[in-house]
């Protein structure tokens, strides 16, 4: 027995009327309340009528009376205006501070032991989440409502990391915008790296230099600390005099380049290469930012993240070695993450922080138009029958099972509560 369950119960009506209180009086639930899962009461703003009288008021719920005492309430003004106390088990007369006893219901025998069961069943299973042998016998609407929230959820997460981001950087939505694209041109091998890269070298900077590729080049690979070395080849020494310049002019310095990791990664995906793409983009795109406000379809969005590293990195992974001639230019897998982590998230972060409900609309839009990222975690959603067509569903999954199904939060998960309460197709 958990609160959690308690709470559900409580929450969803569960419960076999009509109740009386421990101490005799009727009690019917009129309006459970306000589930909060924030401190103070469990659920704010109940209707329960006693004995015929309305009460309107907090409602507070745990397993023994006595945790009320064991958890510091009668010490917290906050809950002296308790109107119910809700418990599997009066093991102990609650009182307020006047000594008056605080209304309570028990709700030991009170509901369906089929629902106690079925949790328990849920809590137990080791699987990869735990109604994986039952989630294809949940209804589809409830699934599909689910994800659709589930995914509006993960965004508005997003939306708080970016407001954050905002207020380090004054507001300004280019530069915040530029930082986090940098960190996810890192792919998350290296994306603190290109994070860190990016707040160390301000975009005014290289917009001054956005005329000159190699100016920018230099700027990025010397901040990088990638030009520290002795080298004799004649492309790195070209941006090392460049950097150096460039440094004083602007007062920089350069990271520690010992943070930028290439083991286990395939050369395509090496930091050079990414540098050079990165800076590739920001040559060819001005007003970036701008653009893809004014980007009304996923193609217009797609052709401005198309870029090539520089000439120099066609037949070159590492500075001085030389390989097999390729271009290296971002591929179609390399643009859509872009889109799914940064693109998307900034045009529904922007839509919900300056109240233009457009681009929320055009972000949710967008987001069911790119294909879906392809992981062992979508790879396992797929085995248990998920239908994956794009990255709307892909991001609602991967958020489903990080923020409930890996902490078994179950009973706040819709495919979870029908699941207990026996709801399938």
């Amino acid at each position: 027995m958990t609160e959690d369950f308690l709470h559900f119960l409580w929450k969803f009506g569960l419960i076999e009327q009509p109740l009386l209180l421990t101490t005799g009086e009727s009690c019917v639930i009129v309006k459970p309340g306000l589930h909060n899962t924030h401190s103070g009461p469990d659920f704010l703003d109940a209707r329960i009528r006693i004995d015929g009288t309305l009460w309107a008021g907090n409602v507070e719920v745990h397993i023994h009376a006595s945790d009320w005492y064991r958890h510091d309430h009668h010490h917290d003004e906050v809950y002296d205006n308790i109107i119910l106390h809700v418990v599997f088990l009066e093991d102990k007369t609650v009182r307020r501070k006047s000594g008056e006893s605080i209304p309570t219901v028990e709700l030991s025998g009170k509901f369906e032991e089929r629902l106690l069961q079925n949790y328990q069943l849920l809590m137990r299973n080791k699987s990869w989440i735990p109604c994986a042998p039952l989630i294809g016998t949940v209804d589809r609407f409830t699934r599909n409502n689910w994800i659709d929230r589930v995914l509006v959820e993960r965004l508005e997460h997003r939306t708080h990391e970016i407001n954050e981001r905002l207020e380090f950087n004054s507001r300004n939505w280019s530069e915040t915008f530029y930082q986090m694209l940098a960190r996810n041109f890192g792919f998350r091998v290296n994306a603190l790296p290109f994070e860190l890269l990016a707040r160390s070298l301000p975009m005014n900077i290289l917009a001054k230099h956005k005329d000159h590729p190699d100016q920018i080049e230099a700027l990025l690979f010397g901040q990088a600390g990638m030009l520290s070395v002795k080298s004799k080849d004649e492309y790195y020494l070209k941006l090392k005099r460049e950097y150096e310049f460039l440094a004083t002019k602007y007062n920089l310095k350069p990271l520690d380049g010992h943070i930028w990791r290439f083991m286990r990664l395939r050369p395509s995906n090496f930091p050079t290469i990414r540098l050079s793409q990165f800076s590739a983009l920001i040559h060819q795109s001005s007003h970036l930012w701008s653009r893809i406000l004014e980007a009304e379809t996923i193609r217009e969005l797609t052709l401005l993240f198309q870029c090539n590293a520089s000439a120099y990195w066609t037949d070159h992974y590492t500075f001085g070695k030389l390989n097999r001639g390729k271009a290296k230019k971002l591929g179609k897998a390399g643009i859509n993450l872009i889109l799914i982590n940064t693109v998307i998230p900034f045009l529904f972060a922007y839509g919900k922080l300056r109240g233009l409900p457009d681009y929320v609309d055009r972000a949710l839009k967008f987001l069911d138009q790119v294909p879906g990222e392809s992981n062992s975690m979508i790879r396992q959603w797929k085995e248990l029958g998920m239908n994956i067509r794009s990255a709307f569903l892909t991001q609602a999954l991967i958020e489903l099972k990080q923020a409930y199904c890996d902490s078994k939060r179950c009973l706040h998960c819709a495919i979870g509560a029908r699941l207990i309460n026996g709801g399938t197709e």
